[in-house]
């Protein structure tokens, strides 16, 4: 029988639409293809002076040989443009304020933010400002860069997805990258000085001298002491015993993830072979791809006949070797925390005038035009005055300006050319002044057995100035007066104790400490800890550094285990028979972050809800604040919280509870609630289940289930937290681990999460990861080629 026409029309139709969908997947699979680096065969390079051989191992780590480091330079704009364009492009898109180009709406907020800094000027500045040979190499890399891009059959593949086209690369855009790193680790927002200010003028003198301190017992600098917890300010300051009851406990934040790094060095007096041992840490957000590129780089200086054999992390984006190895130096930075940006309040005269250091000056005003994907451009107006751009306002609805050594073309060119070069510790340390980037921590080692210290970046010489708002700026003591000369910064060159330690803590008290400023230390808990463990070693390996590197041992929990545990007394257990359980857990802990362990994260949560209920009475007062306010902000809050602990003074307590010994309960009673509700046992929720990493694609989050977790690297429960050497979050952790003593970079270790490529499809988008998941050391040099390619001049 003749079917009817309408079941042959539908028929038709299902046809057409698999067949377009059959080509649209070939065809975009055929894209994808088209778009992966080349690995092997020859490319004619134009600018180059002579043939560059490219080397890639097992894992894609490139060996470059060039004949200069411009060559060089080029080969390997050319590889980062084939492995990490994508990645390049966001970096100098976040400082440049581009953002929402190509994300659309959801970014514009960035870029509005951002664009108030003007850092493509400052960018541009930064490259003019730079001598030849500075300016040669930027040039020769962005050259690299487009040849990369030009190479590829079709644009990386990211571009696809989004349908855009990649911008080519400019000489100012890796000063973009550059900057784009001052964003992330430094505090630009103002929130920490803001909030200070505020404090300042809620809680009485003696209160906030107790709360808002510089450092604690926790403290492990190389050159001074730690400091004291201050005595507890009397009834006559502060009584909370005439307060009205508040709540009581909140879920309160659990401590952001600090940017920054653990770094040492180990003197060759000190090592089973003699040789000094660097280990460098860094901590960062995880993302796919990850931060840094590995890479080696050779090349000939034709004006001394010396050969450089460097090898160690690039950042995509520029020509360097970011922390490596150069056969006679090993170098790598950890967050300074100095303090490198001021909040100056304005003191406004009418809508276009403010009161300067000597009088009235005229607001410099401009508009910015920021394109928006899919939707229309926003026009922002932006004010900047003599300190700095307009950010914002104080608790007072005072207009703020900030100033930030970003704003400096001086502080972010290049330099970091000369650590590739430098022949000992003291060349290094001498030359770190120079080197154009977000003030850090220089931990340096050398073939003759040497180690040392400084802060590498400009820091500048702020007079009068403290850490928290200053003054209006006619009367404002703070001033900056240019830069802090090299010959004097603070350094450390063989210390006696032969070993040097940053853990993004306060290094250093004193004369020097008034140099570098605080720009919000972190507890010195972690930095106490590596201090430690590297004490009591004697002929150490490289092998026993990379264990302290992954020591997850809770020592700065302790206290808190032993607390809860005293809580938990038999009258508490009795009352509750949950509390029982919870001990028994408690008290099987492990002492570590083990991802087997729900003893660890009962502590660790216990410890969380305390805070809240010990803090929230003193800082009520913030609740009548708009901004930034709150004890969130103090980064040496443990401090004040074991004191008021420890001591129990009634006229602090919190007047929702009748002891302090209900203030604690009422903690682990949270816990309770949090561990054993719909029926689970507290013993079903060991540190894994919270501690499970995530390294995810920036792109996967808008793409469907199967093909998000294609691109992202597979989820896997990790030991480490914040407070001890092996830091590890969810999003964060170590970027990087490697350990090398100078000379002997065959003994070396290496390993980092992700893959060298970003390219999905790619056989190195995960070569290594496992590696890092559980931390397995392989080897710092690249290892036997697998693939080989050559750059070669094109011919006259």
């Amino acid at each position: 029988m003749k079917r009817s026409s309408w079941w042959r029309i539908p028929a038709a139709v299902v046809a057409v639409v698999v067949g377009l969908v059959l080509m649209a997947v070939i065809g975009s699979g055929l894209a994808l293809h088209a778009s992966l680096p080349r690995l092997e065969g020859e490319v004619a390079m134009a600018g180059l002076r002579a043939s560059v051989e490219v080397e890639r191992d097992a894992v894609g780590v490139p060996t470059i040989r060039g004949s200069n480091r411009e060559d060089v330079a080029r080969a390997l704009g050319f590889i980062h443009a084939q492995e990490r364009f994508f990645q390049m492009d966001l970096q100098r898109r976040r400082a440049s304020g581009e953002m929402a180009e190509i994300f659309g709406p959801k970014a514009a907020g960035w870029d509005t933010k951002v664009r108030a800094h003007r850092l493509s000027e400052v960018a541009l500045a930064a490259v003019a400002k730079e001598d030849a040979e500075g300016r040669a190499l930027l040039h020769a890399y962005a050259e690299g860069v487009n040849a990369g891009l030009a190479d590829l059959d079709e644009r990386p593949f990211e571009y696809l997805l989004l349908q855009a086209k990649p911008r080519l690369w400019a000489p100012e855009d890796t000063v973009l990258v550059v900057l784009s790193m001052f964003l992330r680790l430094n505090p630009w927002g103002g929130e920490r000085e803001l909030g200070h200010a505020a404090l300042a003028d809620i809680l009485p003198p003696k209160l906030f001298d107790f709360l808002v301190v510089q450092g604690t017992e926790f403290d492990a600098p190389m050159v001074g002491q730690a400091y004291e917890t201050p005595v507890i300010p009397g009834p006559e300051v502060f009584d909370l015993r005439t307060a009205a009851p508040g709540g009581g406990g909140r879920a309160a934040p659990d401590d952001a993830p600090v940017p920054g790094s653990n770094g040492w060095a180990l003197a060759g007096s000190r090592t089973e072979h003699g040789g000094a041992i660097l280990a460098s840490d860094m901590h960062l957000g995880l993302m796919v791809p990850n931060t840094w590129y590995r890479a080696r780089l050779q090349w000939n200086d034709s004006s001394t006949g010396e050969s450089w054999d460097v090898t160690g992390v690039t950042l995509a984006g520029t020509p360097f070797v970011i922390a490596g190895s150069n056969g006679r130096v090993a170098w790598s930075f950890t967050n300074s925390y100095g303090d490198w940006v001021d909040i100056v309040p304005i003191k406004p005269l009418g809508h276009r005038a403010y009161q300067g250091p000597h009088g009235p000056l005229e607001y410099e005003r401009w508009t910015e035009r920021i394109a928006v994907a899919g939707a229309e451009p926003i026009e922002a107006e932006f004010s900047r005055t003599v300190w700095g751009p307009v950010i914002g306002e104080d608790h007072h609805h005072r207009p703020v300006a900030l100033r930030w050594t970003a704003h400096s073309p001086e502080a972010v060119g290049m330099g970091l050319s000369s650590l590739e070069t430098a022949g000992d510790v003291k060349e290094a340390l001498e030359v770190a002044a120079m080197i154009g980037m977000p003030p850090q921590n220089l931990m340096v080692a050398d073939s003759s057995g040497n180690i040392g210290w400084t802060v590498a970046g400009r820091i500048p010489i702020r007079v009068g100035c403290g850490s928290g708002l200053e003054k209006d700026g006619e009367e404002g003591p703070c001033r900056w007066e240019g830069w802090l000369a090299a010959e004097d910064y603070p350094r450390i060159l063989n210390p006696s104790s032969g070993q040097v330690w940053t853990a993004n803590a306060r290094v250093v008290g004193g004369e020097w400490l008034e140099l570098l400023g605080d720009g919000g230390y972190a507890l010195g808990a972690r930095a106490g800890q590596i201090r430690d463990g590297l004490t009591v070693l004697t002929d150490a390996s490289e092998r026993d550094l990379l264990e302290l590197q992954l020591d997850d041992r809770a020592l700065f929990l302790r206290w808190w285990q032993e607390l809860l545990v005293e809580t938990l007394d038999l009258e508490a257990v009795e009352a509750d028979v949950r509390r029982g359980e919870l001990l028994e857990v408690v008290q099987g802990w492990s002492g570590r972050a083990g991802v087997d362990d729900a003893g660890y994260r009962m502590v660790r949560a216990f410890r969380v809800y305390v805070r809240p209920l010990v803090l929230d009475p003193l800082f009520k007062g913030c609740t009548e604040i708009e901004g930034p306010c709150g004890w969130e902000l103090l980064g040496q809050r443990e401090g004040p919280v074991r004191r008021l602990v420890g001591e129990r003074p009634p006229h602090l307590l919190n007047p929702y509870f009748e002891s302090w010994h209900d203030l604690l309960l009422a903690a682990a009673d949270h816990v309770i609630g949090d561990f054993s509700s719909h029926g689970s046992s507290i013993a079903d929720h060991p540190w894994g289940e919270r501690n499970t990493v995530r390294i995810r694609h920036p792109l996967s989050s808008s793409l469907p289930g199967p093909f998000a977790r294609y691109l992202d690297m597979a989820p896997v429960a990790l030991p480490g937290d914040q407070h001890m050497p092996r830091v590890q979050g969810v999003s964060f952790g170590a970027s990087e681990r490697f350990v090398v003593s100078p000379g002997r970079e065959a003994e070396g270790l290496f390993h980092m999460p992700c893959g060298q490529s970003a390219h999905p499809l790619s056989p190195h988008y995960r070569a290594g990861h496992q590696d890092w998941v559980e931390g397995r050391p392989t080897p710092f040099l690249p290892g036997p080629p697998e693939w080989s390619m050559e750059l070669r001049p094109i011919s006259d």
